[in-house]
């Protein structure tokens, strides 16, 4: 039987280089974006959803998915950074807004398969290192993917047919980069944790968002191994 996949944020980046990955080992996978996936694939079943709006996605996911009883994996890939700014110059509506994509579009998504009665197999949520770390900054975007992790901590305590994991990808070479790379965006005088990143910017250090998923794809299988609801770092695998 062919196996299965649902990306999220499969337009771009990591999420599409996941898409290019699994399409080329010939899985059906169904995207799930903002702007729609660049991809022309038989095996690709795309739409555009803007999880933003948290009361679309259900609808959404009921007409991508018509018909789908089981998927062999999930990747909740979806997320934004939002603005780089120290803590007293973000308002609680950026917060707000981060945290409704990075966090709780993921519980609707994951409510929507549970509820339906689709038998998913292995949840990957798309984690990072910033959820372990203090970076100035980084708060709102940090918190989200504290948030994340938890939340796939309690899914994995009630769902336990189902392995999940929160896995962050490492550095990875992406429009997030792109922008925290930006001196003139971010000043690096008043954010020194971007120093790290421009210096791994064009290295092995950041590899481009296709790699970096070819080596996410490699891993899966061995990642069902690791607790179910932990949190694993790409780098220390």
């Amino acid at each position: 039987m062919q196996q299965k996949v649902l990306i999220t944020g499969n337009s771009s980046g990591i999420g599409l280089g996941l898409s290019k990955e699994y399409l080329a080992q010939k899985w059906k996978v169904y995207g799930l974006s903002r702007r729609g996936s660049p991809e022309l694939d038989s095996h690709l079943y795309d739409i555009q959803c803007d999880l933003n709006n948290i009361e679309n996605i259900e609808p959404t996911l009921s007409t991508l998915l018509s018909g789908v009883k089981q998927l062999d994996l999930v990747f909740l890939n979806a997320g934004i950074f939002g603005s780089i700014s120290k803590l007293r110059d973000k308002d609680v509506a950026h917060f707000e807004n981060v945290m409704r994509i990075n966090v709780w579009a993921n519980k609707v998504i994951l409510d929507y398969l549970f509820c339906n009665n689709i038998k998913v197999k292995q949840v990957i949520a798309l984690s990072s290192g910033a959820a372990t770390s203090i970076n100035q900054g980084w708060s709102a975007y940090s918190l989200s993917k504290t948030s994340l992790n938890r939340l796939i901590e309690f899914y994995a305590e009630e769902f336990s047919e189902t392995h999940f994991l929160s896995l962050a990808p490492g550095l990875v070479d992406t429009a997030m980069q792109t922008y925290l790379c930006d001196e003139q965006s971010v000043p690096e005088a008043d954010f020194p944790s971007v120093k790290k990143m421009r210096q791994a910017q064009g290295t092995k250090n950041m590899p481009p968002a296709r790699e970096a998923a070819r080596a996410i794809t490699k891993i899966v299988p061995d990642l069902v191994t690791l607790p179910s609801g932990s949190y694993a770092d790409v780098r220390t695998l």
